[in-house]
């Protein structure tokens, strides 16, 4: 049975909410006088959803939504505006709120607001939870630079999730896994050789789309495993021949900074604690170890 807290430091407030709420007989319905017992009350019962109202003393209501948006962002929390409040109703949704109802309108849609934004929620919730969860997951993806961008995107919506890093670190670690990901389109399973880009970079990407539509290279397909272990380890494996990782130049090298060969390798090593290639070279393993984030 979900649980709705709700935050008014008048009586009368928190009895019509708290009726208007008991008429799903399905919720239960607790109460707070103000921003910081809805904050105690929070940690020690965890509710479903947060009704607060706006102007309240110790904690007002835009208060509280920020509080419970940085500390408990799976918590929605549903604002009663008086009227004049719409601008602070903004600021608030910009600040995290699920949404918000006028006080002349709580009769008729405070009931239906609350039952969508737990609905959508506790969606949300079960999501995270399956995804917190997860400890390997496998995608198999064709030479297609758009799904390279849409996997990267995945895959670092997973980091923030699983609160792998810091989210500076988040970004270092998806240009790592861009730059990995690229590596193995185009060099491993197209066979287009980076000398070719620093010549021109026109008939580099020519070359690129015409591979893309003629066996054997459109065959080929790009194998990505991620695996959650004290951090990450992210495996990027083509069908390409493969090459030898020693045969790349230093691309610490001032003279190779400036080349095309290495510069993926040299950001790969940049963002990631360890990188590594099989033998056969069509395979890298990036890992990035556990790290405090943005809140520790």
């Amino acid at each position: 049975m979900p649980t709705i807290l709700v935050v008014d430091d008048l009586m009368s407030g928190r009895r019509i909410a708290g009726g208007l709420l008991k008429r799903d007989g399905n919720l239960e319905v607790v109460f707070a006088e103000n921003g910081r017992e809805a904050l105690e009350q929070i940690e020690a019962h965890m509710p479903d959803l947060v009704l607060t109202d706006l102007q309240m003393p110790e904690m007002d209501g835009l208060g509280l939504v920020t509080e419970i948006n940085a500390k408990y962002p799976l918590i929605p929390t549903i604002l009663m505006t008086a009227a004049g409040s719409e601008t602070v109703a903004r600021e608030a949704l910009e600040r995290g709120a699920a949404s918000y109802v006028p006080k002349q309108f709580l009769a008729t849609e405070l009931l239906e607001t609350v039952q969508r934004v737990i609905a959508m929620s506790g969606e949300e919730r079960l999501r995270s939870r399956l995804l917190n969860r997860l400890a390997e997951s496998t995608w198999v993806i064709d030479n297609d630079p758009a799904l390279v961008s849409g996997l990267v995107a995945q895959i670092r919506n997973l980091l923030v999730q699983r609160r792998v890093c810091s989210a500076a670190d988040v970004m270092g670690l998806s240009t790592a896994i861009d730059e990995a990901m690229l590596n193995a389109l185009y060099h491993g399973n197209l066979d287009v050789e980076s000398s070719l880009k620093e010549q021109d970079d026109q008939a580099f990407h020519k070359l690129a789309a015409q591979r893309r539509l003629e066996s054997p290279w459109c065959d080929r397909q790009i194998t990505v495993t991620v695996r959650f272990e004290d951090g990450v380890r992210i495996v990027i494996r083509d069908e390409g021949s493969g090459f030898d990782p020693e045969s790349l130049p230093d691309p610490t090298d001032p003279e190779n900074l400036i080349k095309a060969s290495g510069r993926g390798l040299l950001l790969m090593r940049a963002f990631m604690d360890d990188v590594f290639h099989n033998d056969s070279g069509n395979e890298v393993t990036l890992v990035k170890k556990q790290s405090p984030t943005d809140d520790e």
